[in-house]
């Protein structure tokens, strides 16, 4: 496969380590983690800033094993952002119509224009991934997945979009701790899906699969970048400092303004309050 890295290659250590369960750092204190946190997300908002200014097209993909914290990444990175010019994609399973497309076609219709972010909560790597091991799709859909994607990749690039690929790696004793909370907190229940259940008696049909796909898919043209994950906060941190290290931008931000004064009134009298249908207020 052109530029795609040799079989032969050793494993990233630190990418073998966090997948096999190695002792991660401990998390940073809060305080620390909030600070940190805040000082990144004004520098996502200079850079998005920038990407509008210079007309970037910029694509991230979050993939990686279930509650492997992609999720939780992403809502941090969106947080201050215009969502005008910032989205989420997160797509269900194919209809039955897709399911007769070319396999990209559902992905590409959500390509940034320029000045646009556009963040892959999964993405057509699926196919290598879930549909792979649970067999959704067949073996011939699978290689030909493997031998169209660095291409289409190198497409995307040479279009000028760019595109930052992620890797969450958690350890199966992390998932099962982040797992067993799911099943116990309300809130986050709808996140358990059969298949997530599933992955757990196929985890190591799952590393090979993930392995197989960094043999085919990580390009020169297109990387993968592996975040240590069993740590959310240290994750999250992690991921924002290295998006704002490869992509290059400048300060466009608009310089502060003072407010204009308000409209004089010229006897401007407000309708009765009893005139309008306002909602209960028991807070």
């Amino acid at each position: 496969m052109a530029n795609a890295k040799s079989k032969n290659q050793k494993t990233d250590p630190k990418a073998q380590l966090a997948e096999e369960g190695a002792a991660s750092k401990a998390p940073p204190p809060d305080d620390v983690y909030e600070n940190e946190l805040i000082r990144l997300q004004v520098e996502l908002v200079k850079l998005q800033a920038w990407i509008q200014h210079a007309g970037l097209k910029v694509v991230v993909l979050f993939e990686g094993r279930d509650a492997a914290g992609k999720g939780g990444t992403i809502k941090r990175i969106r947080e201050f952002l215009n969502p005008r010019h910032c989205r989420v994609v997160a797509l269900p399973k194919p209809t039955e119509r897709e399911s007769t497309q070319w396999y990209f076609q559902r992905y590409i219709t959500h390509l940034p224009a320029a000045g646009e972010i556009v963040l892959y909560d999964r993405s057509w790597y699926n196919r290598a991934g879930v549909e792979r091991v649970m067999g959704f799709c067949s073996p011939e859909e699978y290689q030909e997945f493997l031998r169209a994607c660095p291409p289409f990749e190198r497409m995307l690039v040479r279009s000028g979009i760019t595109l930052v690929k992620y890797w969450f790696s958690i350890s199966s004793t992390e998932q099962e701790r982040r797992f067993t909370n799911r099943t116990k907190n309300p809130l986050k229940r709808w996140k358990l899906s059969t298949v997530d259940f599933e992955s757990r008696a196929k985890w190591v049909d799952y590393s090979r699969a993930k392995d197989d796909l960094f043999v085919h898919t990580d390009t020169t043209d297109c990387p993968w970048h592996v975040v240590n994950a069993d740590s959310k906060k240290r994750a999250r941190l992690n991921c924002i400092s290295h998006l704002l290290s490869v992509i290059p931008y400048e300060d466009v931000l608009p310089q502060k303004v003072e407010l204009p004064p308000l409209q004089v009134d010229d006897g401007y009298v407000r309708p009765p309050i009893s005139h309008y249908n306002v909602i209960p207020e028991p807070f």
